[in-house]
């Protein structure tokens, strides 16, 4: 059996794939990650690590079953980086796995509101007066995404805190946009419904 190319190895074209750590275009790290690279592995996963937890903290809700999640995410991206085929990019199929993965996860355990032992709330001395409001308007929307089903907290995740397009969110997803963005009108309403006229401005 040959030996996997390694991130420093020759490659095909004879150009040296760089090694972890140094800046590289995501689809050749997808590339070498198809080929068994571990230390390929080991870069995409620090590259993404904090973007998957916050997506998958807000689509979970469930302190214990983050982590999990965001491991079953990297193997199966491991084991499929082989059918990556560079049409969308990289961030985008990263985030479809984790959005099929966090519904599975959600389908194995009964719904509970999140774990408020997670991110217990400063003392008020702790904070300068608008950090301190910035802190409180965040656990607002936080308890206000917990009311949303899945499907719509995966839209407002995506937009808001990830940055992506409507087009994107359609792949990683797999529904159409025009299905996102009424996800995304329905989402937004009943939050505005939530958080009342001060918080809706954070929208």
């Amino acid at each position: 059996m040959a030996r996997p190319t390694q991130a420093g190895d020759e490659r095909n074209d004879g150009h040296r794939a760089p090694l972890p750590g140094i800046p590289m275009d995501e689809v050749d790290l997808v590339a070498l990650v198809a080929m068994e690279d571990t230390r390929a592995f080991e870069a995409l996963y620090r590259a993404y690590h904090p973007r998957l937890r916050r997506f998958l903290r807000g689509m979970v809700r469930q302190a214990n079953l983050v982590d999990e999640v965001l491991d079953d995410t990297m193997l199966v991206a491991w084991r499929k980086a082989h059918t990556f085929d560079a049409t969308s990019r990289v961030s985008t199929w990263l985030f479809a796995i984790a959005y099929r993965q966090a519904l599975k996860a959600l389908r194995r355990v009964d719904w509970a509101m999140p774990d408020p032992a997670e991110d217990p709330p400063a003392p008020r001395d702790a904070e300068p007066d608008h950090e301190l409001a910035h802190a409180q308007l965040r656990a607002r929307l936080d308890a206000v995404m917990a009311q949303l089903s899945p499907e719509h907290r995966a839209v407002i995740e995506l937009t808001y805190f990830q940055g992506h397009s409507c087009r994107e969110i359609a792949d990683i997803v797999g529904c159409p946009v025009a299905t996102v963005k009424t996800r995304m009108f329905y989402a937004r309403r009943h939050m505005k419904d939530l958080l009342g006229d001060v918080g809706a401005q954070a929208l």
